[in-house]
């Protein structure tokens, strides 16, 4: 897609140090064609959107988006070995990962298996005793508990040894996963839409996706071969709350049949008939309908709460609790732990701020602290990210052990750079992708790793202004709670398909000051007199925060999504600001 060359609204350095640049597209001919209005039709041609996919975007259903299962390379060996195994009374173990992706696929196959009468051993592993995925020592004790068919999900694809000595053991193992792998482990058989020689062209599928599309091949081959004659079939749309929450949640691109297991699964979740959700929602005061920012910033994070700092298994047993009183106990200690979490990562925040100051000359930020707790690494690189735009990496260490994570920006491919560096032997493990990864290194390590990372970004060409690409200009008049309804035709918003960004030109700032310790709330006049909400969350002491505050009583270009803000029983559109820049007078 093309964009112009020229700053947009004169904005070449705004006050957050970034270039504007206004998206090109003409959406005239899908207004004319389909009766849209031109804000809609617009956005739909910045998306690239043509005429043959306008229906199928408009309304994301699984009728229309939902793929075959049997193109995932691999899925019908492991349909007929799991079907083997449900057919003949076979153990069957579920080993999961911590995280909400993994928790939502392990309880995805604890449902499905326990509607049939087969009842797994749900298997979580401890992320500081075990680390992450399957370990030979897990797997061999699964199967001395009895199990012979372990199917992992959202992990397994590079456990090679661990999956070797399961293999050893006499343990079958299915993997389901969707991380990028160079080959299969040893094992009975891997689907994952990442793998060399899959070319179902569902890559974009987070691991519960994967494990929807295992059920449904599964299901449909119990159904063929008669197993439900006499007994319930399950329901599989009772899972599309988990999908949708695993979906957001490991930030994959709402592309695909993406885009119609959030819309679905939000529809199933504003029901609120899991008791583990409907607890954690309670808990978070949390009310329906429910939104992706729900599912991202409010249910998620008290999820991976467990994983971080607590116990490892509570997001599985909160998402397969049964009993309302268990899954309320669940969400109280999954939301006492996210607080924790939230502490820690404050004190680490601070710190990693203070020594990326120091930084401030470099393309990257890469710091590491001693008790840095490895739960919240990720957090931190991530808040570092957003601060000095910038990739960020962070390591905590412990016992002699150093855990990080790497966030990126586009353009930098992270997960590229911490792979080279594990095969030049500069890190002891390390892997991801473009925008996120993970890995391990000790104190000896933390130099020559910098040193190679300074040679390689000294090798990037750089973009000396960063551009922040600009979807719309409204007026104050024009941004509207039915605009936002318009708007919100072309969600679910994420990765992949993020929420357009409208830019309020020119207008007067009439009110600006500082909410909560951290936040500044804004009042844009236009024009005709008409007020526009905004807020600019985490903006305090940043260059655009303090040029915010100095901007009372001028004109300003702002920028960011617009948002319905309830408020004392009123809904009325607000701006999350994500950029302001002075306006020419």
């Amino acid at each position: 897609m093309d964009i112009e060359s020229k700053p947009a609204f004169g904005v070449a350095a705004s006050f957050s140090g970034r270039r504007w640049v206004m998206r090109d597209a003409d959406g005239s001919a899908l207004a004319l064609k389909f009766g849209l209005s031109d804000i809609l039709a617009r956005l739909l041609a910045v998306r690239g959107i043509g005429e043959d996919k306008v229906a199928e975007t408009l309304e994301p259903t699984l009728k229309r988006l939902m793929p075959e299962p049997l193109t995932l390379a691999g899925m019908d060996a492991a349909v007929a070995r799991t079907k083997r195994a449900i057919e003949t009374g076979e153990r069957i173990a579920v080993f999961g990962d911590y995280d909400v992706d993994g928790s939502c696929s392990a309880a995805l196959l604890n449902d499905f298996l326990k509607a049939l009468g087969v009842v797994p051993r749900l298997y979580i592993p401890d992320r500081m005793a075990e680390g992450y995925g399957p370990n030979a020592a897990a797997m061999q004790r699964l199967k001395a508990e009895g199990a012979s068919l372990a199917i992992t999900a959202d992990c397994g694809a590079t456990a090679v040894d661990a999956l070797a000595a399961a293999k050893a053991a006499g343990l079958d193992v299915i993997v389901l996963d969707h991380h990028a792998a160079a080959t299969d482990p040893p094992c009975v058989v891997q689907v994952n839409p990442n793998k060399p020689g899959d070319t179902s062209g569902q890559g974009h599928l987070c691991a519960a996706g994967v494990v929807f599309l295992f059920l449904v091949a599964l299901n449909r081959a119990l159904r063929e071969a008669g197993h439900y004659e006499g007994r319930k079939e399950p329901d599989l749309r009772e899972g599309l709350d988990l999908v949708a929450l695993a979906t957001v949640c490991d930030v994959v691109p709402l592309i695909g049949v993406n885009r119609a297991f959030v819309r679905a699964g939000l529809v199933r979740l504003s029901k609120l008939a899991r008791p583990g959700l409907k607890a954690l929602a309670m808990t978070a005061g949390a009310a329906p309908p429910f939104s992706t920012y729900t599912l991202g910033f409010v249910l998620g994070p008290r999820i991976n709460a467990g994983g971080r700092v607590g116990r490892c298994s509570l997001g599985a047993d909160l998402l397969t609790a049964c009993d309302p009183a268990a899954a309320e106990e669940y969400a109280v200690a999954l939301d006492t732990h996210n607080r924790e979490r939230q502490a820690i990562e404050k004190l680490i925040l601070d710190e990693a701020m203070a020594l990326a100051e120091v930084q401030d000359g470099s393309p990257f930020l890469f710091m590491a602290g001693e008790g840095w707790h490895p739960g919240v690494v990720g957090i931190v690189a991530g808040r570092l990210k957003e601060r000095f735009n910038k990739p960020a990496l962070v390591a905590g260490f412990e016992g002699g052990i150093g855990r990080g994570s790497a966030r990126s920006v586009i353009g930098v491919d992270i997960g590229a750079l911490v792979r080279g560096a594990r095969e030049a032997g500069l890190l002891d493990a390390g892997g991801g992708h473009a925008m996120a990864a993970g890995f391990s290194l000790v104190p000896g390590q933390i130099e020559p790793f910098r040193a190679y990372l300074t040679d390689r970004f000294a090798c990037m060409e750089t973009v000396a202004t960063p551009a922040l690409e600009l979807d719309v200009a409204v007026a104050p008049s024009g941004a509207t709670s039915s605009l936002i309804d318009e708007i919100s035709r072309i969600g679910p918003f994420g990765a992949g398909n993020p929420e357009p960004m409208a830019v309020i030109p020119g207008a007067l700032v009439a009110y600006a000051d500082v909410v909560g310790k951290a936040h500044i709330r804004l009042q844009l006049a236009g024009g005709e007199g008409t007020r526009l909400a905004a807020i600019a969350f985490r903006a305090v002491d940043t260059p655009l925060g303090r040029a915010l505050l100095a901007s009372r009583g001028k004109r300003i270009h702002a920028t960011g999504r617009l948002r319905l803000n309830e408020w004392q029983g009123r809904t009325t559109a607000q701006l999350q600001l994500e950029d302001a820049a002075a306006a020419e007078a």
